[in-house]
């Protein structure tokens, strides 16, 4: 069964991976960008015709209320919606250029579905938001021990922003996929696959342990879309998803 997906984050990197999955598999993909040509650019002209572009910034509610209904239909709002969002790394000061990215994102997000759903859109789609490994709290380490000082120390405010993140998306009563990668790359996908580490966030509960260094941004959005977007319904929903080599 085909879905609605909105995509927020996708003209690089982790959702841009999963998009092109879901184009090919002919899902109807909405995809909410400030600058379409980039989008398109990465695409042969035209663009699929399953892709429709909304310009717009994913910090903006007016523009998120447009894009999270069907194209089809503006009554019903999206099946799923995949975030990846996130700032530019600055190494001068191991921040990133917008500290509370992934923060002020989650929050336009809830804002949005709720003004929507006041306008009378039904639907209750699963968020999926790409977070971080090292910042569980339930106190069994998921990374490994000799990445634990790049972590804790010196990603610590972009890390403070996942948190609020997870948090918030937590509490959102929508229902949601936290997925952790590992330090993510450029690479391809890795012949040898991916493994898995399961938390049960509403629970606090570690339920499977993946401990890694690294991932490709391709392969954990390759694993967004066959778990999630395809994969059997609901089985990911409360879960926070290690993804890691």
């Amino acid at each position: 069964m085909t879905k609605t997906i909105l995509f927020l984050g996708s003209t690089g990197g982790v959702a841009l991976s999963a998009l092109r999955r879901a184009l090919n598999a002919n899902h109807t993909c909405i995809a909410l960008v400030r600058t379409p040509s980039k989008l398109t650019a990465l695409f042969p002209s035209p663009p699929p015709a399953n892709l429709h572009i909304i310009q717009g910034n994913a910090h903006d509610v007016p523009a998120l209320t447009k894009a999270l209904v069907s194209p089809s239909n503006p009554s019903q709002l999206v099946d799923t919606i995949v975030s990846s969002i996130g700032g530019a790394f600055n190494f001068s000061n191991f921040s990133i250029d917008d500290p509370h990215v992934c923060e002020r994102g989650i929050e336009a997000l809830v804002a949005a579905l709720k003004q929507t759903r006041e306008s009378g859109a039904t639907g209750r789609p699963n968020i999926v938001v790409v977070s971080t490994t090292g910042i569980t709290k339930t106190g069994i380490r998921d990374v490994p021990l000799l990445m634990v000082p790049l972590y804790h120390l010196l990603l610590k405010q972009p890390h403070k922003d996942k948190e609020a993140l997870e948090r918030r998306v937590a509490e959102s009563g929508d229902r949601f996929t936290i997925v952790r990668p590992s330090l993510l790359t450029d690479g391809g996908e890795n012949a040898a696959g991916v493994r898995v580490g399961v938390e049960d966030v509403v629970k606090g509960e570690v339920e499977s342990k993946a401990v890694g260094y690294t991932i490709s941004r391709e392969d954990t959005g390759k694993w967004i879309f066959e778990e999630v977007v395809q994969g059997e319904e609901g089985r990911w929903d409360g879960k926070a998803v290690t993804v890691s080599y």
